[in-house]
């Protein structure tokens, strides 16, 4: 059962809200948008649609800092509810491609984060056993994650009471690709100590302790992996360990599966051959065959997940299972889609699967996969949107696009005038701010004198203990004008997509905890970014009209300042594009609308007080964590403590984590020709290894 916690009851239009929402989903409308300005409690109304409807939800941003705050606050709001998080687990992703016109293979390389890699697993575990799960997920949730149906069913139960039969239970633990280590304990793994045998599930914080007596499992514990000591005293009589990776396969299912690949194998060798390409043909034989072997001997290979399509029993061009599938196994059509910022969200759906497609086929031409990996692969949006029984979508500037299919979706929905059409025409606006407060003042100044202005500005602001942001063009002007700002005293940093995806909470929370002064990034600080210490947001070369500075972009990066009494946007610009000319007008007839409720209702307007909320993951201390994982230009590397490292004190897993490490970095000094500093990481990497 979802139970809302909140200290704050529903406010302004939040109500109306609330109800034309539910309303809409519980008369079966599939298409709904919200149309609320920022600050006005977007987040807070889906969660009371949640509790309202006890409907689980899957929420759907363009981003991994937006997906992260949003888990955050689902997590506030539902503290006793399964939350969890979804997003691409790679730090570092170089997919699997060939350059013909140099003869040249880029191997897939990849790094996996860890601590993503259970919050996903995590995810698929929630929605198969849970009622009261919400998914808060980047794009990444309409990849290809393997059957459902398959997952499920390997899903291995443990009771009270069963033969502890340690040996047994191995077989299954290893088919569900746990490794047994008696020595480095980690996610995924299990060990067996005398008269109990414990399970550490790749999702979880905690491992599962099974006490033998008499032959027979009598207690089940959850205990401390590190300690060894029981962390939690309830009675436990059965539990579930889930899987330790997604697209894994069973022995049946690969003995049915291999016919169909070696046959796939030899007719696309013969096809190579016949057209006069033997070295591709030998190529894609040996490829195949290897993987094969692998994956008998293991049940698992990296790239199993292109071999999909034969142990899901799809048909060649079939859609792939998804995380949206998981929740029609899990909930049938009773569930809600919510896409976040949906005028970016949207179009970013619809554009993953081309891309994807263009380099898969080169290597299918060239011998490096079978045909069968194009269906290794992203929904189209012709296939996401069949998937999703209710959607709302959410922004305070939706496309035309959503606008028009709400409106006439609920057109055909409407039924012998029993309901309002206020209420059931698929748009819901939500206008008001429950704190009163009215869109930031704007003002325009010249472009040429922007940079000794917007110092000036944060210099002044930087007394009061006040935040600013700032918005460039491109990645390299965020990072030269960081630089600069700092050189003149100011505490800084930037934000963009080369910070990795749990880093980037942080350096929000560092601008907020005053940390830092100001903030400066590209297209991340744009939409939906809560930080209520703003008090400036600048806008440099404002008239450079495109889709960095379009008339929704604008309104999107103005709204940063809303959540501030004292804030106000500066837009430097030499002359006024008609982006420009629209935003503004659209802030002025928000301001108004909000100015005449306050006065209405006799409101003062008063600034969002927030705290700050406990990070997605808290870092534990291990020796590999010496360096800052964002391996940014600002880093510090600490050479004093690497010369303090003791080689015998590393476990082997955390002496592979620094040594990948200590290899990034060594990459970064070369390239930025600071050899010494090189020198004597590649030293270290030596005594290491």
């Amino acid at each position: 059962m979802f139970v809302l916690r909140s200290p704050f009851k529903p406010t302004g239009d939040q109500p109306q809200a609330i109800e034309k929402l539910a309303h809409g989903i519980s008369v079966g409308l599939k298409n709904q948008v919200l149309l609320g300005v920022t600050g006005s409690g977007k987040t807070f109304t889906i969660a009371n649609v949640i509790q309202k409807l006890q409907m689980p939800a899957l929420v759907i941003s363009h981003n991994k800092t937006l997906a992260g705050q949003l888990y955050q606050e689902f997590r506030d709001f539902f503290p006793n509810n399964a939350v969890s998080y979804f997003v691409s687990y790679y730090d570092y992703y170089q997919p699997e491609a060939y350059i013909p016109s140099s003869d040249t293979y880029i191997e897939k390389e990849a790094q996996i984060n860890d601590q993503i890699d259970k919050l996903r697993l995590q995810s698929t575990a929630n929605i198969l056993t849970r009622k009261d799960t919400i998914v808060v997920a980047s794009v990444s949730c309409i990849y290809n994650i393997g059957d459902p149906s398959s997952w499920e069913n390997m899903m291995l139960p443990i009771r009270v009471g069963e033969p502890a039969d340690w040996r047994a239970l191995a077989v299954k633990l290893v088919d569900l690709q746990y490794e047994r280590s008696e020595f480095e304990f980690k996610r995924g793994t299990f060990r067996v100590r005398g008269s109990y045998m414990d399970i550490y599930p790749a999702y979880e914080d905690y491992c599962y302790r099974l006490i033998d007596q008499g032959g027979k499992i009598s207690t089940i514990e959850i205990v401390d992996p590190m300690s060894g000591k029981r962390i939690d005293q309830k009675v436990v009589e059965s539990i579930i360990v889930s899987p330790a990776k997604h697209n894994i396969t069973s022995s049946p299912a690969f003995a049915n599966a291999e016919a169909q690949i070696r046959h796939d194998l030899a007719v696309e060798s013969d096809a190579l051959r016949r057209a006069g390409k033997e070295l591709e043909a030998r190529r894609l034989t040996q490829k195949v065959n290897y993987d094969l072997e692998i994956i008998k001997e293991v049940g698992y290979v990296n790239g199993i997940e292109n071999y999909s399509r034969y142990f899901d029993g799809r048909k060649p061009g079939d859609a792939p299972y998804s995380l949206l599938d998981y929740f029609h196994a899990a909930y049938g059509e009773n569930f809600i889609v919510c896409i976040d910022e949906s005028h970016m969200t949207v179009p970013q759906i619809r554009g993953m699967y081309n891309g994807d497609k263009s380099r898969k086929n080169t290597l299918i031409d060239f011998g490096f996969r079978l045909r069968s990996a194009l269906d290794n692969r992203p929904l189209t949006f012709d296939e996401f949107y069949p998937k999703a029984p209710h959607i709302v979508y959410i922004s305070a500037t939706p496309h035309e696009w959503e606008l028009s299919l709400t409106q006439a979706h609920a057109k055909s929905h409407a039924h012998d005038g029993k309901v309002e059409s206020k209420a059931n025409n698929g748009i819901v606006e939500q206008l008001i701010r429950p704190t009163g407060i009215i869109d930031p003042m704007v003002v325009v100044r010249p472009a040429s004198s922007e940079i000794p202005d917007v110092i000036a500005e944060v210099q002044t602001r930087a007394k009061r203990k006040e935040r600013v942001l700032i918005t460039t063009l491109t990645k390299k002007t965020a990072e030269d004008l960081t630089e600069y700002v700092k050189d003149k005293g100011i505490n800084a940093a930037y934000l963009h997509s080369d910070i990795h995806t749990l880093e980037r909470s942080d350096v929000l929370d560092s601008l907020r905890n005053n940390t830092y002064d100001v903030l400066i990034g590209v297209n991340l600080l744009r939409e939906g970014l809560d930080l209520p210490e703003v008090t400036l947001v600048a806008i440099l070369d404002a008239d450079k009209e495109g889709f960095l500075r379009s008339r929704t972009s604008l309104i999107q990066t103005m709204g940063r300042a809303a959540r501030n009494i004292r804030g106000e946007v500066i837009m430097y610009a030499d002359k006024m594009t008609r982006s420009m000319e629209e935003a503004l007008a659209e802030i002025d007839r928000r301001r108004t609308y909000q100015m005449q409720y306050n006065k209405t209702h006799g409101i003062t307007p008063e600034s969002i007080q927030k705290a700050i909320r406990e990070k997605i993951i808290v870092k534990e201390e291990n020796p590999a964590d010496l360096l800052d994982p964002r391996q940014t230009k600002e880093t510090a590397f600490d050479f004093g403590k690497l010369k303090n490292i003791n080689p015998s004190g590393l476990t082997p897993y955390d002496r592979t984590k620094l040594i990948r490490r200590l290899e990034r970095e060594m990459k970064r000094r070369a390239e930025a020709m600071d050899f010494e500093a090189a020198i004597a990481l590649r030293e270290k990497i030596k005594s290491l290894a």
